[in-house]
């Protein structure tokens, strides 16, 4: 559950290290952004000399949540951190590699090109 002013990873080569949500895409009043749901977010860590920089505005998907995820099945998922992955307009991948396991649930979502980078989808 990721909800406005909420710290995050980045999971991918960006440049960016934390991001800080400030709005959940969709919906008007939405309290709450699960695994796949798009966010925008601000740029709290980046690395030096790179094209994104400290206090940039950028979109980014949720791609792992501590709170737990809830499949058909019954099987349930939870991840250490919460972690995004900045993308463009188009929803593509401003990295090149997505570090760490990330949710089957994104295919479905049309974010492939994010599981195909992922070394391992759950």
């Amino acid at each position: 559950m990721i909800q406005p002013q909420t710290h995050l990873n980045v999971a991918d080569n960006s440049g960016a290290r934390v991001l800080m949500c400030i709005r959940i895409i969709g919906a008007s009043n939405r309290r709450y952004a699960h695994i796949g749901d798009v966010i925008v977010a601000v740029i709290k860590e980046a690395v030096p000399n790179m094209p994104l920089e400290r206090s940039e505005v950028v979109r980014a998907v949720i791609v792992r949540t501590c709170k737990e995820l809830k499949r058909d099945n019954g099987m349930i998922i939870r991840y250490d951190d919460n972690a995004a992955v900045v993308i463009d307009q188009e929803g593509n991948p401003k990295g090149t590699r997505v570090f760490g396991a990330i949710a089957r649930e994104l295919r479905q979502l049309k974010f492939t090109k994010i599981v195909s980078l992922a070394p391992e989808v759950l």
